[in-house]
């Protein structure tokens, strides 16, 4: 795999190409065909593609959402079974080389594109929706209470932690295997390369790579239009924008995706790299500011509990279908599991390739619980620290999170929770900067990934498809937005996410595959070596206790042929 361009490395000598020799023609152009018709038609006829967002989304989640609860649940076996076993072992990298980046850089760049935006939404949004029974309460939690407020936790933790997280490992791991040990393009279509052989290279791989791009298209613009309906309604608990809509979100994520140009431009060790770690730096000191002035005490107790309740009920959580709620059920799972479900697989491409192309040199085992359970341990002490202060509050403080009708402001409850903390204006304003910040880490590390599958598996592709990949993400956004907001978000996840869930499992049985010829090859390799110093440690032996000779003659004992020469000559 080639290094990047930041690394100051003289470009190859030769003709300069045309920008049309950069992509990948059977890739780029349906894929960009694609969501050109769909931002078209969208912008055109709003209303229309709501309408057929609402009747997909029925059809979606009535008829495969138990289908999404269990092949997610197995992707969580899965990779667990990977990491711990003796496949954990196994060098994602040609040779036993070190780790393209240190383990703090790597950490920052692959948890700011994995969560970034969402944590920030959701940490104090989700539990309270659990908590009021938001849209209903087929989950099973019965009463804004405190049984209930220690469930919404829990609840929370099911949609955050290691399910999500092995997603990302299923795909990640494919992709950097093909891409660091077999020397394959970046691309979805060689993780497949096991299962299907050859075939890879024609009109299956390129139909893949199209579903891996629109599906990340969709996916970060599902993020992007989260991020920027947060920011608005911070804009607006500030006192800067009142009451914020379409033409707002339209000039937010005008100028926020031109932020994420610039990054993205800049390159993967650079603009990206430095974006990342300054998320996650602000992002900790929020965590840390609202953990002092928050119920310190409380939340840790909480934590320690919540986690309890977790792994006491985590399959009971993962297999839940809301069956028996009806139509109940149905809306339910649209709102938070089957949805959030969707989203993590729409995500899967973009995050497993940006994963797969930061983690070179690391062993599977590494990979594992660097991408599954470090960001799981740190979800949940964020959702305790945010949600648990908000729940704190409704359950014995001031209130007001909730409203008397049961509702939750979803897009400004953390600024409801910041604003009534100690220097809560300075703290609201740096929120939005985190948000926007986040929103910026997303789409260019979004764009990247989009860019090198459109490319052909350049792992530094042209800067003007960048760019283009990256206006496009906005653009998607805008039409979700004008389509239905945060529902037609959520819709969009779910939907795209039923096609690239199939490529998942096809990944897993090429995973299986490959790792199962390499632990052969191991074990082969291993037995020869075992044999060959079984074999030198027992020439040794009759060296040392001089039975042979060190070079493997016979001993010639001059004393036994003397004694038998005499006894001839008698």
């Amino acid at each position: 795999m080639a290094t990047t361009s930041d690394t100051g490395a003289s470009a190859p000598s030769g003709p300069k190409k045309k920008w049309t020799d950069t992509i990948a023609p059977r890739v780029f152009w349906p894929a960009a065909s694609i969501i050109a018709a769909f931002v078209l038609f969208t912008v055109i006829f709003p209303t229309t593609m709501g309408d057929a967002f609402d009747a997909i989304q029925d059809t979606i989640v009535g008829t495969f959402s138990w289908y999404y609860l269990l092949i997610v649940s197995g992707f969580v076996v899965f990779a667990i079974w990977i990491g711990l076993g003796h496949f954990g072992d196994i060098k994602l990298a040609p040779k036993d080389e070190e780790p393209e980046f240190k383990l703090k850089s790597w950490f920052a760049m692959l948890f700011a594109a994995g969560m970034g935006i969402g944590l920030v939404f959701w940490g104090v949004a989700e539990p309270l929706n659990h908590f009021a029974g938001v849209p209903n309460r087929a989950s099973g939690i019965a009463a804004a209470d405190e049984q209930g407020a220690q469930d919404s936790i829990v609840q929370t933790f099911l949609h955050w932690g290691l399910h999500p997280w092995a997603i990302y490992v299923v795909v990640g791991v494919a992709i950097a295997y093909a891409i660091h040990r077999k020397q394959r393009p970046v691309s979805i279509r060689w993780a497949l390369e096991p299962l299907l052989g050859n075939r890879v290279k024609g009109w299956i791989g390129d139909v893949i790579d199209i579903a891996a791009i629109v599906g990340t298209l969709f996916g970060v613009a599902t993020s992007l239009g989260l991020g920027v309906a947060q920011i608005a309604s911070g804009l607006d608990f500030m006192g800067l924008v009142s009451n914020p809509g379409n033409w707002t979100n339209i000039i937010l994520i005008g100028a926020i995706t031109t932020l994420a140009i610039v990054s993205v431009v800049t390159g993967l060790k650079k603009g990206i790299k430095i974006l990342s770690n300054t998320n996650m730096g602000l992002a900790a000191l929020l965590l840390l500011f609202v953990l002092v002035t928050g119920p310190t005490l409380f939340i840790f107790r909480e934590l320690v509990q919540s986690i309890g309740d977790y792994f006491q009920n985590i399959f009971q959580l993962s297999f839940n279908a809301t069956a028996l709620q009806g139509e109940d059920g149905t809306e339910w799972q649209g709102w938070w599991t089957a949805f959030y479900w969707g989203w993590w697989i729409s995500w899967a491409p973009f995050v497993g390739v940006f994963i797969a192309r930061i983690s070179r040199g690391r062993t599977v085992r590494e990979f594992v619980a660097g991408v599954l359970i470090v960001p799981t341990v740190v979800t949940f002490l964020w959702f305790t620290v945010f949600g648990g202060t908000g729940l704190y509050r409704e359950l014995f403080g001031q209130g007001g999170l909730v409203g008397a009708d049961g509702s939750v402001d979803t897009e400004g409850s953390l600024f409801g929770l910041l604003g009534e903390l100690p220097g809560g204006t300075v703290v609201v304003a740096g929120a939005v900067i985190l948000i926007a910040l986040f929103f910026v880490t997303s789409s260019d590390s979004g764009s990247l990934v989009v860019d090198m599958l459109a490319s052909g598996g350049d792992p530094e592709p042209p800067r003007w498809s960048r760019v283009f990949w990256a206006a496009a993400e906005g653009l998607v956004a805008i039409a979700l937005m004008l389509a239905g907001g945060l529902q037609a978000l959520k819709i969009a996840a779910i939907v795209i996410a039923l096609p690239f869930s199939v490529v998942m499992l096809g990944m897993c049985v090429s995973i299986w595959r490959d790792f199962s010829a390499e632990r052969r090859t191991q074990v082969r390799i291993q037995r020869r070596l075992q044999r060959d110093e079984l074999t030198e440690h027992v020439s040794q032996s009759l060296i040392e206790e001089g039975l042979v000779e060190p070079n493997g003659d016979e001993p010639s004992d001059d004393k036994s042929k003397s004694a038998s020469t005499a006894s001839g000559k008698t």
